[in-house]
């Protein structure tokens, strides 16, 4: 009995715990139950030597707090077995969290999965548990370099799913592993689940204003706390390289219209997280307008797919990027969709045909791996990485080698009243308009994407804008100043820079000098004449 000196409370007895914990004898011994939950035994016994401090004055009362006593053995000694916790599965080392090498949990420590038996069914229950979509595949583990260090544990194998479970944890598996080694790692590929957020507005789809989705309705986000952390988690849930900034977010015209709701403002990230929708927000907004929504700058990542050997690199022959190295792609079943999404990647327009990858001479090196085959895309995917394709190629030689032609978009920078088109004053279009650049903290870094960006060679020199007469009329305007690129850039869109220009006039436009497409430069100093 729990108080003998209280005779209404003889019926509370210790036999309704029995089922989880059960005394062996006059010692502490204790027999927990088998199954998948932990038990923090040190917690249970705190708790159960509480259990006569509790005074009960009733029955009534020393029901509930007979109740309570369990919800605290529920609440604070289950651990994770019975509140939600984070997947004990992950993939590691693939393009992204939806695809790669199999690794599961097991006490805070991470080993991989042996691939005997490994199918379908069992990719599909990891692609439930991690929220990834569809399960598209089995490739191999060994695919996902580097392989698993030699001291991380192989935990299971022989896995065995019908298909239908939430985690692999619930699938039957043989937990001692004798007879695997890391070459036999399992692996999974899933369907990525789209993003829940995007960037609008920007000059590219890794920079704008920030826009989450909920029920199929797109929403901005207040910038109420908004900082550089929230950006990173953006910045990684699009796969747009490194956070750069937090813009404000009326830079990106025209605003989000006043019919478009704002969903969440207060955002708090730790900057870790994968997804947005992870960090702590509050999705009630009463004190917020669209002049205040938030904005993202991100690093644009590099496409992991390129065209080399055609006239430019908006054709020629399709290779793709692996830990570092290019290989090429077998044109077993490649088409115009899977052509649509090389050109759109890499921002160079409609695709307009799928020519032979051996029309690009020389040939890719004998040495040159050819990475996939059978590429399957639907033609609205963001990269080829995101189509069906077969990793495994044994049946290509390089002259089946693909091929990709797109519709090369036009430069949006141009150099104006200048001897040639590789020299003059430097504009810059925006939709459909043509404006300056001012020429604070303009440099030759900036003059070679302009360059490179126009195919004029190299850059040969940063001359003064107001050079190059007439100077820029009045009413046109200064679109951006303060430029500053890495000088590696495709083009000049794809630098830092700042687009509201306050204190710049057209005198000090900033110009650029290219060595011309003639192979030598038209005008070596800027105050000699014309040539006649």
């Amino acid at each position: 009995m729990l108080n003998s000196a209280n005779p209404a409370l003889s019926v509370l007895t210790f036999e309704p715990i029995d089922f989880w914990l059960t005394d062996k004898g006059s010692g502490t011994d204790r027999t927990f139950p088998s199954s998948q939950h932990t038990w923090n035994q040190s917690c249970i016994f705190l708790l159960w030597g509480l259990l006569p401090a509790l005074h009960f004055s009733s029955l009534s009362s020393g029901i509930w707090d007979m109740a309570l006593f369990f919800f605290l053995i529920f609440g604070f000694c289950t651990g994770p077995g019975l509140l939600e916790s984070s997947p004990k599965v992950r993939l590691v080392r693939g393009p992204h969290r939806c695809e790669g090498r199999v690794e599961v949990e097991r006490n805070g420590e991470w080993g991989t999965v042996c691939d005997d038996g490994w199918n379908m069914k069992d990719a599909e229950v990891v692609c439930r548990e991690l929220g990834c979509g569809a399960a598209k595949g089995t490739p191999s583990g060994n695919l996902y370099k580097p392989l698993a260090d030699e001291k991380q544990k192989i935990f299971i194998q022989d896995v065995n799913c019908n298909g239908t479970e939430d985690e692999l944890i619930e699938c039957d598996r043989v937990e001692d592993v004798f007879d695997c080694s890391h070459s036999e790692d399992a692996g999974a590929m899933c369907e990525k689940s789209p993003p829940k957020v995007r960037l609008v507005r920007g000059p590219h789809r890794c920079e704008g204003r920030v826009e989450v989705e909920r029920n199929g309705e797109w929403g901005t986000v207040c910038d109420n706390g908004w900082n550089m952390k929230d950006v990173e988690v953006v910045c990684r849930e699009l796969g747009c390289g490194a956070a750069k900034g937090t813009p404000s977010r009326n830079l990106y015209k025209p605003l989000a219209d006043e019919k478009q709701k704002i969903f969440i403002q207060d955002i708090n990230c730790n900057g870790t997280e994968d997804e947005l929708i992870e960090c702590d927000q509050v999705e009630d907004v009463f004190d917020c307008s669209h002049s205040e929504d938030a904005g993202a700058i991100c690093e644009k990542s590099s496409p992991k797919v390129r065209l080399v050997r055609g006239p430019h690199r908006c054709e020629g022959r399709v290779e793709v990027e692996r830990n570092g190295e290019w290989g090429t792609v077998c044109d077993d079943s490649w088409n115009m969709k899977d052509a649509e999404v090389v050109c759109r990647e890499l921002g160079c327009g409609a695709a307009k045909g799928t020519p032979s990858g051996n029309l690009y001479k020389p040939l890719a090196d004998e040495k040159q791996k050819i990475f996939i085959q059978d590429v399957n895309c639907s033609g609205t995917e963001d990269k080829l990485i995101e189509c069906d394709r077969v990793e495994d190629v044994f049946d290509c030689s390089h002259s089946e080698d693909a091929g990709a032609m797109c519709e090369k978009s036009p430069p949006k920078v141009r150099l104006v009243r200048g001897p040639h088109r590789c020299e003059g004053r430097v504009e810059v279009e925006r939709n459909g308009e043509w404006g300056t650049v001012c020429d604070n903290s303009w440099n030759m870094k900036d003059a070679e994407v302009v360059c490179r960006e126009l195919g004029c060679g190299a850059a040969k020199g940063t001359p003064s804008g107001n050079l190059y007469k007439p100077l820029a009329d009045e009413k046109q305007k200064i679109f951006i100043q303060d430029v500053n690129c890495s000088g590696t850039e495709d083009k000049l869109i794809e630098c830092d820079q700042v687009e509201d220009v306050f204190d710049c006039s057209h005198s000090e436009d900033a110009g650029a000098m290219c060595e011309s497409e003639y192979g030598r430069t038209q005008r070596l100093y800027a105050n000699c004449p014309y040539p006649a």
